[in-house]
């Protein structure tokens, strides 16, 4: 899996430099694990602005915005909140394109409506901002290190 991290971190470097656009990112359940496999690829400065990893509800109000009913309504891990740490992200990098993460990790955490392995994901560009689920299984590393892969390869398709 990291071979296929570290490909996957270097073609976004690649394709956000050649097409002139600056990257972001929002992570919650990741922990940061997003932008370090970026800043392992070298020239990643070049496109990749920052990350805030939010990981407790009140850093997602206090940094990035995430109203606090969207978190009461919703919760943390929601397509609602997704949609708003990406575009809190946008807004305090100044990124053309930025994406948030979060999720449930596990072991701990999980309820009927949201299962351990439940993470939702947003990007956010100048012309939209657009969520999507998924549900990973095994471990937590596992869950994490599915997610990362998710959200690379997705703010890939979404630059093409």
């Amino acid at each position: 899996m990291k071979a296929d991290l570290r490909q996957l971190a270097e073609k976004l470097v690649s394709e956000a430099y050649s097409k002139g656009l600056t990257v972001s990112f929002a992570e919650s359940c990741t922990g940061g694990m997003i932008a370090s496999s970026v800043t392992d690829v070298p020239g990643a400065s070049a496109v990749f602005l920052g990350s805030a990893v939010t990981y407790s509800n009140e850093a997602k109000i206090k940094i990035l915005g995430v109203g606090p009913d969207i978190i009461a309504e919703h919760g943390a891990v929601s397509a609602e909140c997704a949609e708003k740490m990406a575009e809190g992200a946008r807004r305090i990098f100044g990124s053309d394109v930025a994406l948030s993460v979060t999720g449930i990790a596990g072991p701990d955490g999980g309820s009927e409506e949201k299962p351990v392995g439940t993470v939702w994901f947003g990007i956010s560009a100048k012309d939209a901002t657009v969520t999507f689920k998924r549900k990973f299984s095994g471990e937590r590393a596992d869950i994490r290190s599915s997610a990362v892969k998710e959200a690379l390869t997705s703010i890939l398709e979404r630059m093409q």
